[in-house]
């Protein structure tokens, strides 16, 4: 883990994977001279890579998720107290897990690879979910690292299957009068009759109550979450969904995708697979997902297709970005990385693009493809969960720009693509991560690269 105290807010290169730590106000009052050696801080090589990184936005306390531990940093990277979370016996065959029921596979010492890290702040609660058991968080006081829950009881206590550290994105929705709610995004690795790939949960006060993570809503018809159809494996036998990353806005929440689809080139009467790259939005307050709708998204470059979206970031447009763009200075705006064409999503090009997307715009969008449906116009376009087109029905109704769905109509796709402004590219060393902030009205960004290098 490298730390430059040169710059206004921290940001982080996680092992080869690059990951971007959360944005923090932790700007020193005099900056540092510029010889100043990096600040350091590597763990127990024994344990493999680090995979997530989250910084307290109130203390500056570093939480690092790693392989089998917990880490708590201060702000000068010294260790203040670590948490164990495994080895331990298990199988990913199992399920439900042996803690819950008898396994009849055998049992091996199976190392717990975090795959989400996130700050509860109204519950003074870090969040730490791993590999083992099909998906197990934990629930650990930021003070010490103190577990105070582990909810493993119940069906819904297990998230995700996949063991990679990067398959699960989760955003904390947070409530001034009632419990918070945890929006899940996960792959489901060809196990759609276990996890959804989306859904809200609910996250108690009681750290131990029997009703944490539970479905925000569920019934004998209707729950809180969208799952993959078996169908669907049969189009496309490796079919999954991968979160890049997500966040809240409004009374929206987002998930940035990469997903395969089948698609027919230009002359050819074969199919062929392809990765396309989709924002995902849904109301907060939705819970029969009847908000459910995605728009591809993507970018070009002097007739140079960017359509594998690698990471994303969202920020304010700053008071000189936004009159260029035509916004306000407090209208969102997304940064994204893309690789070069659609093809190769575990081996990405090294060709790259930076570009932004004005959120706004991507809303009113989505905005103009709700109207055109509820006018009967077009399908639901949504092949992965539809299978088949679903012809969109009339209904005499207004849309305006919080439209939460209803039971018609929905889940919906937008099949035309948001192209983003394309301002960087690179064609060597391919951008993996970025983050971006506003400073003394200047939009900055701060980009990772695939050799380890740092772009401002």
């Amino acid at each position: 883990l490298i730390m430059s105290p040169a710059m206004w807010k921290w940001t982080c290169l996680v092992s080869h994977l690059l990951l971007s730590a959360t944005v923090s106000s932790l700007a020193r009052q005099q900056p540092p001279h510029p010889k100043r050696p990096f600040i350091t801080f590597t763990g127990d090589q024994a344990e493999g890579t680090f995979n997530h990184l989250v910084v307290d936005e109130r203390t500056g306390h570093i939480y690092l998720g790693a392989v089998n531990r917990i880490y708590k940093l201060s702000s000068d990277l010294k260790v203040l107290v670590t948490h164990q979370t495994g080895p331990d016996d298990d199988n990913p065959k199992c399920y439900p897990p042996r803690i819950v029921q008898t396994c009849n596979e055998p049992l091996t010492p199976t190392n717990n690879i975090n795959k989400m890290l996130l700050i509860d702040y109204k519950e003074n609660r870090l969040i730490a979910c791993g590999s083992l058991y099909q998906g197990i968080c934990k629930l650990l006081r930021l003070d010490d690292l103190f577990k105070l829950g582990e909810p493993f009881h119940k069906k819904e206590h297990y998230l995700s299957g996949v063991n990679e550290s990067g398959s699960v994105f989760g955003v904390i929705v947070s409530y001034s009068n009632m419990d918070d709610k945890l929006f899940i995004a996960t792959a489901v690795d060809g196990k759609p009759e276990y996890f959804p790939t989306i859904s809200s949960r609910k996250l108690t006060k009681n750290s131990e109550a029997d009703g944490m993570f539970a479905y925000v809503f569920h019934d004998e018809f209707v729950a809180s979450m969208i799952k993959i159809p078996s169908d669907t494996f049969t189009i496309i036998p490796d079919f999954d969904i991968y979160y890049i990353y997500g966040f809240s806005s409004g009374n929206f929440v987002y998930f940035l995708t990469l997903q395969p689809e089948m698609i027919s080139p230009p002359g050819s009467t074969t199919k062929e697979q392809v990765y396309t790259s989709k924002l995902v939005r849904l109301c907060k307050e939705d819970t029969a997902f009847n908000s459910y709708v995605e728009v591809p998204i993507g970018c070009e470059k002097n007739g140079v297709e960017y359509r594998l979206l690698q990471a994303a970031y969202l920020s304010k447009a700053g008071a000189i970005l936004a009159r260029s763009l035509g916004v306000s200075p407090e209208d969102d705006i997304l940064f994204t990385v893309f690789s070069k064409g659609q093809k190769r999503k575990m081996k990405s090009l090294d060709e790259s693009a930076l570009c932004i997307f004005i959120l706004k715009k991507i809303n009113d969008r989505i905005k103009d493809r709700l109207q055109s449906c509820y006018r009967g116009e077009g399908t639901l376009d949504l092949a992965w969960l539809k299978v088949k087109d679903i012809p969109c029905s009339s209904a005499l109704l207004t849309i305006d720009d919080n439209f939460c769905g209803l039971d018609m109509n929905a889940p919906l796709g937008v099949s035309s693509m948001v192209r983003g402004l394309p301002i960087f590219t690179e064609d060597g060393d391919r951008m993996t991560s970025v983050i971006a902030y506003v400073y003394k009205n200047h939009s900055l960004a701060f980009v990772g690269t695939k050799s380890g290098k740092l772009k401002k």
